[in-house]
């Protein structure tokens, strides 16, 4: 399955940047990246703050 598309829409949609988002997680930005082109997936720690940053529902950013 790919959630690349879901992550970067959520992102889009509250106006932030891989970089900002990167900075919430205390992680690198290709780590953002790498999470919206499919390369890899978060942790289910970060799956959880991501939902939080983005205000949306784990279910809404896994949904195909």
């Amino acid at each position: 399955m790919k959630f690349g598309k879901n992550f970067r829409e959520a992102r889009k949609q509250i106006g932030y940047s891989q970089k900002e988002v990167a900075e919430k997680l205390n992680i690198h930005q290709s780590n953002v990246s790498d999470w919206e082109n499919d390369v890899s997936r978060p942790e289910y720690e970060k799956l959880i703050e991501l939902s939080r940053i983005y205000d949306i529902s784990i279910d809404d950013l896994l949904k195909n």
